[in-house]
């Protein structure tokens, strides 16, 4: 072939879209890996991939040490991309940094810095220092969206907070007689099973486990459910009701601020953790659960804790499924807000994507996505 017409390998395309495959199994990794980040990584060599893995269940092992594992001594001299900065501490398990280097890789790829301050820096200098050669940021806006919530708990002490809500075209979440089963349709249904599994904890207030009984789990089968969470000031959450009688098959944690021992006995015996405090504030709550390890938090409730979280501007989405049918002035609103704020001063919040399901329609909103503490601007002159 003539040298003029070889073709050119574009080195920045093909480091991206090897690195949007790790990206894609850190996001399938999403409320499986308890309080570690979800992390995918890829292992190229000679442009042929070797191995893939995301963290484990659990959260570890970790992604690097998976594919690691896979690509054996085939590992020496390939390129590895990987969603998060490998870890540079010995915890338990050993630093993915030193494991790449033992394993003689010859370059690593990463999305973002490790936030977390026994890593941050840390891996990517252990690696130059080692003469692996580096390559960051990359797709730093790209991979953001599936580690907000563990950079949110490193960085703020909060999850990243969501909102689920089911609703008619005008905006009610049940009639005026009270009714709420079902608003939509089967397949958006079992969408909301799907965004719980990719959530670490579930939230909802007592009004709901008291109307609707409800299980707040993930139903579709190999998927994870959440843990679950009620705010109960008063501990009124029915010893017969499925939330009580699953605890000890779900993880379920009930927030309050009843010093009642009684009912906190009969609770506890169920398997139902009680917290009480001296408010049930959301903020402090969602710090609550971020010492815990909860790196991602859906609410799914009626229109007070919906209207509380909004108006507390602590969440970063709401996942908002609307069904063709209206319900009058009489249905129970989405939101309570101050009737007296001017539009001029009402937040307009940026539609993210549209999904049609059935007859229903998923519209994702972004209404507090922070992304000034990210690496977002993309270093060019890294890609040699």
């Amino acid at each position: 072939m003539d040298e003029m017409n070889k073709p050119t390998i574009n080195k920045e395309l093909m480091h991206s879209n090897f690195l949007r495959q790790a990206l894609r199994l850190a996001q399938s990794g999403l409320g499986r890996t308890g309080e570690n980040p979800s992390v995918g990584c890829v292992i190229v060599k000679n442009g042929q991939i070797i191995a893939t893995a995301r963290t484990g269940d659990g959260g570890r092992p970790h992604a690097e040490s998976l594919a690691l594992a896979q690509a054996g001594e085939n590992a020496a001299e390939a390129t590895v991309y990987v969603s998060l900065e490998p870890c540079a501490h010995l915890g338990k398990t050993p630093a993915c940094a030193q494991s790449l280097i033992d394993a003689k890789v010859a370059k690593v790829v990463f999305a973002l810095s490790d936030p977390n301050p026994l890593v941050n820096g840390k891996g990517a200098a252990m690696l130059q220092q080692a003469g692996i050669e580096v390559i960051t940021p990359l797709l730093s806006v790209e991979a953001y969206p599936t580690l907000t919530g563990f950079f949110r708990r490193m960085q703020e002490n909060l999850p990243e907070i969501n909102i689920k809500i089911a609703s008619s075209l005008d905006g009610r979440i049940a009639t005026g007689t009270g009714e709420s089963n079902w608003i939509t349709g089967e397949l958006a249904r079992r969408h909301v099973h799907l965004l719980r599994s990719r959530h670490d904890a579930i939230l909802t207030g007592i009004g709901t486990i008291l109307a609707d009984d409800p299980m707040l789990n993930c139903r579709l089968d190999g998927l994870p459910s959440p843990v679950r969470v009620i705010l109960d000031s008063q501990l009124r959450t029915p010893l017969n009701s499925q939330i009580a009688q699953t605890a000890k098959t779900y993880p379920t944690i009930i927030f309050s601020l009843s010093t009642d021992q009684h009912k906190r006995a009969e609770l506890e015996n169920l398997g139902i953790e009680i917290i009480t405090l001296a408010s049930l504030e959301l903020k402090e709550i969602a710090q609550q659960l971020a010492k815990r390890g909860i790196n991602r938090l859906l609410i799914e409730g009626g229109s007070q804790i919906t209207s509380s979280a909004i108006n507390a501007n602590i969440a970063q989405q709401i996942y908002w499924y609307r069904a063709p049918l209206l319900m009058g002035a009489d249905g129970l609103p989405v939101f309570i807000g101050d009737a007296n704020l001017p539009l001029a001063k009402r937040a307009r919040w940026k539609i993210q994507a549209k999904l049609s399901l059935g007859e229903d329609c998923l519209e994702i909103y972004d209404i507090n996505r922070n992304l000034h503490n990210i690496n977002n601007q993309e270093n060019q002159e890294n890609i040699e």
